[in-house]
């Protein structure tokens, strides 16, 4: 195993108007909210009382109507809402997918109520990530460094 260094770097934004939207005009791609997993899409007991928390907010973006990408949303007891999760399939990507994807997340934050929007990302994620993050208006509030053991 080999010991790696990463870091992470926390982003946030404070301001609706400050999100540098990035809307696809690609028709194929729609938006849906999961309202309620079914019981055959969670391991455990914990996860669907997870994903059925008031607190948290799952959208599964399509595309053609094959699932593209998904976030996940997770409100704060300060008002914040975190983009907890935020990724694509790999035949997605390099198409401006996650452009898209992270105006309609910001968005939806908004829509929530949000405060602040935040997420966070670190070096092992796409490296098309952090820059797609701080093109979105996102700015850097707190980085941590930190190892872990990559096989």
């Amino acid at each position: 195993m080999a010991r790696v260094q990463v870091t992470r770097t926390y982003l946030d934004l404070v301001r609706p108007e400050d999100l540098a939207a990035a809307p696809s005009a690609d028709p194929r791609l729609r938006l849906e909210r999961v309202e309620q997993c079914p019981t055959s899409f969670h391991r455990a007991d914990q996860a669907r009382a997870y994903l059925d928390s008031p607190t948290v907010r799952l959208w599964v973006l399509y595309c053609a109507g094959a699932p593209a990408g998904y976030f996940e949303l997770k409100r704060h007891d300060d008002g914040s809402v975190e983009i907890a999760y935020f990724g694509l399939l790999p035949e997605f990507k390099g198409r401006g997918f996650g452009k898209h994807m992270l105006t309609e997340a910001t968005r939806q934050a908004w829509s929530w109520g949000a405060q602040r929007v935040w997420l966070h990302t670190c070096s092992l994620d796409d490296p098309a990530a952090l820059p797609n993050y701080l093109a979105r208006g996102f700015r850097p509030f707190k980085t941590e460094e930190y190892a872990i053991e990559m096989p």
